[in-house]
């Protein structure tokens, strides 16, 4: 496994298993499955309603505990101090672990700077190894670093062969900041998994598309965080240290990028509303803002 270090010292691992969507009676197993194939980071979240599986794949693992690299995220319900503060504890009972290596801000709406400081006690306090964010756009995690008295160690975001994200990959380095990409398969739209450029570069080396992204994403010091309930798969996604993509392939995925999103977009309008609908939903008594 390769690792990448975060700007506290702490090292990750370049790749990592997701469990979005993955019912809580599925997940123990398919985390199971995961960590027996070689994964050692577990990327799950409150939203998910999953983290009670991660937590008891990781402790039946026999596996080290300081060799799991768990990460969880603040949903927006919990977007304020107070509402963070008491989610990250009731993370840490559902899952009965004493720390989370990750914890992640989910999305950049409701009072995301008091949630941040609930964050940074929880930090300092041990509970928390590594504190980050998932969906900040540059401008938005621009404002949290300018702002913390602990800066963000990662951002999590969309990022697949469609959309590249090539200006906040460049902004998240200039900050600090190591990038996680969620949605590396692009949830299978475009065609993703017959793609004929991935494919035609796959034929060179003898790898799928997904495998061929799995590579092109960590050659750019960023970790993908791939999802499969099939063991199989969870092997093939693993396996891309044996191979090195070329010059040529490297620019032949870079035409690919449409420069948008593609799997779901945090700037859009109707996306924001339903998060901040959410948020008034669950802080200001039921009263919704749309």
């Amino acid at each position: 496994m390769e690792y990448r270090e975060l700007s506290n010292g702490v090292r990750m691992p370049a790749i990592g298993y997701g469990v979005f969507q993955v019912p809580n009676d599925e997940t123990a197993r398919c985390v199971r499955e995961a960590l027996e194939v070689g994964y050692r980071l577990i990327d799950t979240a409150q939203a998910y309603g999953n983290e009670a599986g991660v937590g008891e794949a990781v402790r039946a693992s026999g596996i080290d505990r300081d060799e799991i690299f768990v990460t969880s995220k603040v949903w927006v319900a919990n977007m304020n101090y107070e509402r963070a503060k008491a989610s990250i504890d009731a993370s840490l009972e559902a899952m009965c672990l004493d720390h989370i290596d990750l914890m992640l801000l989910h999305q950049a709406y409701g009072d995301y700077h008091g949630a941040w400081r609930a964050m940074e006690e929880a930090y300092r306090a041990g509970k928390l190894r590594a504190i980050g964010v998932s969906n900040f756009y540059p401008v938005r995690l621009a404002d949290m670093c300018a702002f913390a008295e602990i800066a963000p160690m990662v951002d999590q975001v969309e990022t697949n062969v469609y959309c590249q994200q090539v200006e906040a990959h460049a902004n998240m380095e200039s900050l600090g900041v190591l990038q996680e990409a969620w949605g590396p398969f692009a949830e299978g739209m475009n065609g993703f998994f017959a793609d004929p450029t991935l494919t035609a570069i796959g034929a060179k080396y003898g790898k799928t598309p997904a495998q061929v992204t799995l590579r092109w994403l960590m050659d750019r010091g960023i970790v993908p965080l791939p999802k499969s309930t099939h063991r199989e798969r969870m092997e093939q996604n693993l396996d891309v240290f044996d191979f090195a993509l070329d010059d040529e392939d490297r620019a032949a995925i870079a035409a690919m990028d449409t420069k948008a999103p593609v799997v779901w977009d945090h700037r859009s309008l109707e996306v924001g509303r339903n998060l901040l609908g959410m948020i008034a939903e669950h802080q200001l008594g039921g009263a919704k803002l749309y």
